[in-house]
């Protein structure tokens, strides 16, 4: 019996030697996405719970300073600040991302963006003794550029490690640390916990955390081994790099597929951002991710997140139990995250996308049924609670985690920076765009801005389905191939 379970283990060793989860991978990956992708998440949310003592404690230090209290409409304008200048600074850091990974390397740059978070955390956690709510406020712009840097990085700085059969599951990986980290930050933020009066400013520097732990042991790892080779000319240390990631000598068939890659995009130089969009040979590639960039964030996610609390409530939850129906929704988005790492490399990209933006689309609409029904209908309160679990577990799988392994799917070396650089400026462009505008939809339209939202996944789903190519298991220049016949441009290799 054990001589069979042994035989089977030798022939697994063989089947996976393309590329196998070695234990400096599965670190590296780990570290990154701890370091920089679970802060992204934990300051999305960080603020909902304390909102009301955050408030408070602005309203203090302006009656401190003034002898007046603080006007409401003043105090609704300082608090949308504080919300959404995050979204803000996430698009600034977007801006910065080209420059820096081709400058810094993308080890470089996850590096020196801990700098930002561990300010931004040691300002908001000691804003309280100082009795001043502009650090809080500037905090937020400087943690959302640590976070626009850090979600257009990661994924790129991991797919470069990756080999082609894992690199769809180690893709997902930092959106599975998001999600963590937002469930992170509704735990800490119970009013149990930090979520109160005395905790907040706590709550709020814990953030540096994480990025002390990168910054102490990132170091050790290698760099991408691609841009070692192909933008540094550094043969030598890139099969270093390789051989300690892939846990084994013989890397003699990567090294191979990165100097073709590189011979195919000799002529073409670096991309900048400029040049990306007037480049015939990569225009489906760029409509695809800024399609699939814009309807991840305009699909309404943060609106279904937003208007869960007030779904609950109707629907008879009481108010002191909301907050631990919010943290089970953020457990089910951990979980679903979590499968869509198992699942990505066995059912591919394309179908995990289109499933998961027909589960939102049909969740929004009948959503927007249950909720204009509730008065009437008694058991319409529970239906819509099964549309927002049921939204959550589409975004979860498709369109949360899908659209940045594509981006560095779909770009080579050169284009790649410029490429994240677009898809995260449209990322935090459209996030910011819902948080602004949604407000303004749900006084106007009440429960019908969700067929807003199920329009917009309905259109993104039409654009993957007929557009979007399936891209596992395939070598970079293999997807460029296929890329290359839409665009109806010739690929350079095949040209000598």
């Amino acid at each position: 019996m054990k001589l069979k379970g042994e035989q089977q283990d030798s022939s697994e060793g063989t089947e996976g030697a393309k590329g196998k989860m070695t234990l400096p991978l599965a670190l590296v990956a780990l570290i990154s996405a701890f370091g920089s992708s679970f802060q992204y998440g934990y300051n999305v949310s960080v603020i909902n719970s304390p909102a009301p003592y955050m408030q408070d404690f602005y309203n203090r230090t302006y009656l401190d300073r003034t002898g007046v209290p603080m006007d409401s409409s003043f105090q609704t304008l300082l608090w949308s600040l504080t919300v959404s200048m995050f979204p803000l600074g996430g698009l600034f850091g977007s801006l910065m991302v080209w420059p820096m990974v081709n400058n810094c390397g993308r080890k470089g740059t996850l590096l020196i963006n801990n700098l930002f978070s561990i300010a931004a955390a040691i300002l908001m956690g000691t804003s309280e003794l100082a009795k001043t709510f502009e650090v809080i406020i500037l905090s937020r712009v400087v943690m959302g550029i640590f976070a626009g840097l850090a979600s257009n990085v990661v994924p790129m700085f991991l797919g470069e490690m990756s080999p082609k059969n894992l690199r769809g599951a180690i893709g997902v990986v930092p959106q599975l640390f998001i999600t963590i980290g937002i469930l992170a930050a509704q735990i800490f933020g119970l009013n149990s916990i930090l979520g109160n009066a005395e905790g907040w400013p706590v709550l709020l520097g814990l953030t540096g955390i994480p990025s002390l732990i990168q910054l102490l042991t990132l170091p050790f790892f290698p760099e991408s081994p691609r841009y070692l080779l192909i933008q540094k000319g550094n043969e030598e240390q890139a099969r270093r790099a390789l051989q300690r990631l892939r846990g084994q000598e013989d890397v003699d068939d990567e090294i191979q597929e990165m100097y073709q890659e590189d011979q195919s995009e000799k002529e073409e130089g670096q991309f900048s951002v400029l040049s990306l969009f007037t480049f015939r040979g990569l225009r489906w590639q760029l409509v695809s991710i800024i399609v699939m960039m814009a309807g991840q964030q305009l699909s309404g996610v943060n609106g279904v997140f937003y208007y869960a609390d007030r779904i609950f409530e109707s629907a008879g939850v009481h108010s002191s139990s909301i907050q631990y129906v919010t943290v089970s929704i953020g457990a089910i988005n951990v979980v679903m995250t979590l499968l869509a790492v198992f699942i990505v490399e066995s059912l591919g990209r394309r179908i995990l996308l289109l499933a998961g933006f027909v589960l939102c689309s049909a969740s929004c609409a009948i959503l927007t049924l249950a909720l204009n029904l509730q008065t009437t209908v008694s058991w319409m309160s529970y239906l819509s609670i099964v549309c927002v679990i049921a939204y959550i577990i589409g975004h979860a799988i498709g369109p949360s985690p899908i659209p940045a392994v594509m981006i560095t799917e779909m770009f080579l070396q050169s284009s790649r920076p410029a490429a994240f650089m677009v898809g995260g400026s449209v990322h935090w462009l459209s996030n910011f765009t819902v948080g602004l505008v949604f407000l303004y939809m749900e006084a106007g339209l009440g429960p019908y801005s969700f067929l807003i939202f199920c329009a917009i996944c309905v259109a993104t789903m039409l654009y993957i389905f007929f557009v979007v190519p399936e891209t596992k298991n395939k070598t970079f220049m293999e997807i460029n191939r296929i890329m290359a016949k839409r665009n109806k441009v010739e690929v350079q290799e095949s040209k000598e």
